[in-house]
């Protein structure tokens, strides 16, 4: 079960690794995880996507995670009204007679072009998880040469 938990945890050394080390002590499979600064830059705040096996190991992980000194605050928001954003770059073969081809594609994603190669282009596009698989199940008979992505970032709406 695919769960998406935000923590807004202490910005310094090794605050990561003990973070991490409660899900890896569990044997719980991080499928992504984002970390940045805050609007104080001594807090930073981590969203991690994990599979878990039941909605009581989450909160079992959510309780451990809250004794660590470093968290602030950690929230499963899985179930609420949330955004929900990551980055894909994705290397697509695209010799000059299958570009407009792939530009057409690509266009209802709100993808963009960044890069221009001789037999190949690299494509920028932001969404959830959901859109970045569409996005690479129609541009994947083209041949993909290369994907890069950011991981989910995200929190709760007002």
């Amino acid at each position: 079960m695919r769960r998406m938990l935000t923590a807004k945890l202490r910005n310094s050394t090794g605050v990561l690794n003990r973070f991490t080390g409660v899900l890896s002590r569990r044997q719980v499979n991080i499928e992504s995880i984002s970390v940045g600064v805050t609007e104080e830059p001594n807090i930073s705040r981590i969203t991690i996507i994990i599979d878990v096996a039941s909605h009581n190991e989450v909160e079992q992980i959510i309780k451990q995670l809250n004794r660590q000194i470093d968290v602030i605050r950690i929230r499963d928001i899985t179930d609420q009204p949330h955004l929900e954003r990551e980055v894909i770059l994705v290397k697509v073969t695209a010799p000059p007679t299958k570009r407009a081809e792939v530009l057409a594609i690509i266009q209802p994603f709100r993808a963009t072009v960044v890069d221009v190669a001789p037999t190949s282009i690299t494509v920028q596009m932001t969404g959830d998880a959901e859109k970045s698989e569409a996005l690479l199940r129609v541009i994947r008979p083209y041949g993909i040469k290369n994907i890069a992505r950011t991981g989910a970032t995200g929190f709760t709406r007002d």
